[in-house]
């Protein structure tokens, strides 16, 4: 059974890869449009990784800073008109890191706790 779960974790890493890298595409001069949406954007990624590990990785009573992070990286988006992840939707994103990290803790621990 514990076979069974390193499986799936690792399965579950290499899906999140898969959904984060198959459409990010490094460019540069990516935010000509307006200073302000760039960084919005930008912010809104790093908060939303920090929801997904607090989420997964912080103490059940520090839980509530994930959801915290959650909705300022709502904020983010609809305060810089959109988000400029070019080809990647934030929904993507999401749903690749929540893939990868409990795929991480499949390996590491055997189990998934939210």
């Amino acid at each position: 059974m514990r076979l069974l779960g390193k499986i799936l974790g690792i399965s579950l890493v290499l899906l999140g890869i898969y959904f984060l890298g198959k459409n990010i595409i490094f460019t540069t001069g990516g935010y000509s449009y307006s200073f302000w949406r760039g960084i919005s954007a930008d912010l809104a990624v790093m908060t939303l990784t920090g929801s997904v590990v607090s989420l997964f990785y912080l103490p059940e009573k520090y839980k509530s800073l994930g959801w915290i992070l959650a909705g300022v990286s709502i904020l983010l988006i609809f305060s810089g008109g959109r988000a400029v992840l070019a080809p990647t939707s934030l929904w993507q994103l999401f749903v690749s890191l929540i893939s990868m990290a409990s795929g991480f803790q499949l390996i590491t621990t055997g189990r998934i706790s939210l």
